[in-house]
């Protein structure tokens, strides 16, 4: 990596019920907490590692085929956030038991991994995906 490269991807989510994101993705779906400020007039951040980070850039003919893959044709949002775990059957099952919108249930895809789609607070977009190989 040169010398001005990026060494962190953070992606920034407003919360309107801040205290409900939180407990979703730190607790339930078990995101540890790096940092927290507070801030005044009631500024909070709190700042969750997701291990390692990758940016996806598709083309739109990719979007709508895994769109048709994974979700039924539902569309992506403009943004969707993916989440590799260890089993995503178990863990979106317990993300809709914690108030997650299912989207489209576990099913393998072409490129062998599990993948689930979700809407979870804060209105993320979720892809839980299990690689499979």
């Amino acid at each position: 990596m040169t010398e001005g490269g990026v060494r962190q991807l953070r992606l920034v989510v407003e919360a309107e019920d801040f205290e409900a994101a939180l407990a979703f993705y730190r607790d339930v779906l078990g995101m540890p907490q790096q940092e927290a400020y507070s801030g005044d007039d009631g500024a909070e951040v709190v700042i969750l590692d997701a291990g390692r980070a990758t940016l996806e850039l598709s083309n739109p003919a990719q979007v709508r085929f895994i769109d048709r893959v994974e979700a039924e044709g539902q569309p992506s949002d403009r943004l969707r956030v993916a989440l590799e775990v260890g089993d995503a059957v178990t863990v979106t099952a317990r993300l809709v038991d914690a108030g997650a919108e299912l989207i489209a249930e576990a099913r393998e895809t072409p490129w062998r991994s599990m993948n689930s789609r979700l809407r979870g607070p804060a209105a993320l977009q979720l892809t839980l995906f299990e690689e499979l190989d």
